[in-house]
C-alpha cells in the first residue's frame, strides 16, 4: 500500500469532485499526494476549482477509507489501478469521459495490441449466437482480446466462445467486484481470469443498480479498437455502447439481420444512418483498422470447413459465375429458406458477395 494510491483513492472518495476535477487537481499539482499538502489558496488558482471544491479536499476525511480499501482488495487480490500508473488502459485514457480509478481481477494484459468489444441483445437467438461464436473464432487469427459486458445473450456467448478459443477476454462489469451480476456467471469469470479478468470502477460492495450499467458502457467502449453490435433491439444497452464507440472515434460494426426481426432493428438501423459499418467477416477488421496477418497466420477465407449444402453451393457458383437465388435453389434442389441460410454462411466466411437484385458470385 503505498501513500500515493492511498491519495489517489481518497480524492476519488471526496463527494462532489468527480474524475475531472481530481485529473484537473493532479495535473496542477504534480501527485494526489502533493494535492493534500498544497495550501487552499493555491488550490483556488487552478482552473475550474472553486471554492466549495477546495474546501472540500481540506475538510474531507477519506484517508482511512480508502487505506480500508485497499486492505479489502489486497486481501482478494485485487489491483486498484490509477490513471497515472503505466498499466492504466491507454485506450480507455484517451476517452473524454474516463474513470480515474479501475478495479480489476486476473492476470489479462489490459494494454492488449489489438481489442474488440462485442455487445448485444440480453435475449439473443440462436443465429446471434452462432454468429456471435463464429467472429470470435475468426478473430483468433489475429489474437485479439474479447470486452464486453457478462449479461445474458449476446455478452455471455463472446465470453464463453473467447475461452473456448483460448483468447483473453474481460468483463465490464457495473458493480463491486465482489458482487458479480448475475451471479449465474460467476463461474465464467473464474477461468476469464487465467488469460483476461474482470473490470469495474465501482469500489467492493456497490450493488450493481440499474443507473450503473449505462455509465460502464463507456469502459466498453472506451477500452477497444472497435466495437462489434451483434443482434440489438432498437433501444438498449448495446446501442448505448454503439453511439459512445462512435463518439470516441472508434469503429463501429453490426452484424446486419432479418428485415422485421425485433432484434435486428438496431444493428439494421445502425447500418442505415451509417453509424455502423457491416460487418461479414475478420477481413472488415483488418482493412478498416489496418491490422496485418503475420505470416504464419492461418488464410481467414479457408479457416472453417463447408458443409456439404455450402459445398454444393458454392461449387455451383464457381461453376456458373454470379447466380440469383431462386436459381440456385432451382439447381441445388435445395429449399429457397435453406439455401438463404446457406449463402449467408458463406458470406460470413467470406467465400462469395451478395449484388443486386438477390445475385451471388465468388470472391475471387
Amino acid at each position: 500500500m503505498t501513500e500515493e494510491l492511498v491519495h489517489q483513492l481518497s480524492l476519488e472518495l471526496i463527494p462532489g469532485i468527480g474524475p475531472k476535477g481530481v485529473k484537473q487537481l493532479i495535473s496542477y499539482c504534480g501527485s494526489a499526494s502533493e494535492v493534500r499538502r498544497t495550501p487552499k489558496n493555491r488550490l483556488l488558482k487552478i482552473p475550474g476549482i472553486g471554492q466549495k471544491m477546495a474546501d472540500a479536499v481540506h475538510s474531507a476525511n477519506t484517508i482511512s477509507e480508502a487505506e480500508h480499501i485497499i486492505a479489502s482488495c489486497l486481501k482478494k487480490e485485487i489491483e486498484i489501478i490509477h490513471f497515472t500508473n503505466p498499466r492504466f488502459p491507454k485506450r480507455l485514457k484517451q476517452i473524454h469521459d474516463s474513470p480515474n480509478i479501475l478495479y480489476t481481477k486476473g492476470r489479462g494484459e489490459l494494454n492488449p495490441s489489438h481489442a474488440i468489444s462485442i455487445v448485444g441483445a440480453r435475449k439473443a437467438t440462436n443465429y446471434g449466437k452462432a454468429i456471435t461464436e463464429r467472429i470470435v473464432s475468426e478473430l483468433e487469427l489475429v489474437g485479439v482480446t474479447i470486452i464486453s459486458g457478462l449479461a445474458y445473450g449476446i455478452d455471455i456467448c463472446a465470453h464463453k466462445a473467447a475461452l473456448k478459443n483460448h483468447l483473453p477476454t474481460f468483463a465490464v462489469i457495473a458493480g463491486g467486484l465482489d458482487r458479480i451480476y448475475p451471479t449465474t456467471h460467476r463461474k465464467y469469470t473464474e477461468e476469464m481470469m487465467k488469460m483476461g479478468g474482470v473490470v469495474s470502477e465501482s469500489k467492493l460492495g456497490t450493488k450493481p443498480d440499474p443507473h450503473l450499467f449505462p455509465v460502464r458502457n463507456r469502459i466498453i467502449a472506451g477500452l477497444s479498437d472497435a466495437t462489434i453490435v451483434i443482434e440489438a433491439a432498437e433501444r438498449g444497452g448495446a446501442l448505448i455502447t454503439a453511439g459512445l464507440a462512435d463518439s470516441y472515434n472508434r469503429h463501429v460494426f453490426a452484424v446486419p439481420g432479418d428485415v422485421g426481426n425485433t432484434f435486428s432493428e438496431g444493428a439494421n438501423k445502425l447500418i442505415a444512418a451509417q453509424k455502423a459499418l457491416i460487418y461479414t467477416g475478420i477481413e472488415d477488421l483488418i482493412y478498416h483498422l489496418g491490422w496485418k496477418l503475420t505470416a504464419n497466420e492461418k488464410d481467414p477465407i479457408h479457416t472453417h470447413p463447408l458443409s456439404s449444402q455450402e459445398e454444393e453451393v458454392y461449387s455451383l457458383l464457381v461453376q456458373n459465375g454470379g447466380l440469383e437465388i431462386d436459381v440456385i435453389s432451382l439447381r441445388s434442389q435445395i429449399p429457397i429458406n435453406q439455401v438463404a441460410s446457406v449463402l449467408l454462411e458463406l458470406e460470413f466466411k467470406n467465400l462469395i458477395k451478395c449484388l443486386p437484385g438477390k445475385k451471388y458470385e465468388v470472391i475471387k
